[in-house]
């Protein structure tokens, strides 16, 4: 008997029942499930399945989602000479509003649409169409090799991390930059996230961005430069609300 399974295709398949024999499931999640697309793409596991479909954050951030659920419709850009897809900064003034949920949905999306689209268009689909950039575990790894107390081998482990992390935010089609709000970086980590994101945008890019901090006070945080990069580039997008975690 096949085994039912969870897919961030299910409702989209017109299988009455999902199975870990479908090509389609084992191209993005792998045989055990914890593989393919979605794993290359750096989900984390809580957001593996989530999708605008799904999210728990549809319902409380029902204005947020009116606009992303147009956006999500420009996905098919990506496969046109001329049109880019714009990036996005989603904002609230408090932790656990779902930007990070719908972030992940977002990411989902593009790699659904990805992967579709190329199969019907009769193109290979990328291995990591997507990327899940971390800012806060991005700087771990900076802090995991600049500090003269670690071990070498850390060090070495955590530089090596970092440098493979750099050249997929740039290079990804479509990259989620979870809290870029963060506080307390160095000038050299605010120098190569700014490579980074300077270089997403010259080549158009898009991304989007999660942040407690507003997008007018970026610069607060980050140099003027890479601030104005970021607005210039984004559509503001606000989560209202206090904070939903521990309650579910």
């Amino acid at each position: 008997m096949v085994k039912s399974i969870k897919c961030i295709l299910k409702h989209l398949c017109k299988q009455q029942d999902c199975s870990e024999l479908c090509t389609s499931y084992l191209a993005l999640h792998g045989r055990s499930g914890k593989g393919g697309r979605i794993y290359t793409a750096n989900i984390p596991q809580d957001y593996r399945f989530v999708t605008l479909n799904n999210s728990p954050s549809k319902e409380e951030q029902k204005e947020a989602y009116d606009l992303i659920e147009k956006y999500v419709k420009t996905f098919t850009r990506q496969f046109e000479d001329e049109k880019y897809v714009k990036s996005l900064y989603l904002f609230s003034e408090t932790p656990g509003t779902g930007k990070t949920t719908t972030a992940t949905a977002l990411a989902n999306e593009y790699l659904i649409i990805h992967y579709i689209g190329s199969l019907k268009r009769g193109k290979q689909p990328l291995q990591r169409p997507v990327f899940f950039f971390d800012v806060n575990e991005w700087q771990n790894h900076y802090n995991g090799f600049n500090r003269s107390s670690i071990p070498e081998e850390i060090a070495e482990k955590e530089a090596a991390n970092y440098y493979v992390w750099e050249e997929y935010a740039k290079t990804t089609p479509f990259v989620v930059f979870d809290d870029i709000g963060v506080r307390q970086a160095t000038e050299g980590f605010r120098s190569d996230l700014h490579s980074v994101i300077n270089y997403r945008v010259t080549n158009r890019l898009p991304a989007v961005y999660t942040s407690n901090v507003h997008i007018d006070d970026l610069n607060e945080v980050y140099d003027d430069r890479l601030a104005d990069r970021i607005k210039d580039e984004c559509v503001l997008i606000e989560f209202k609300g206090d904070s939903k975690r521990g309650l579910n």
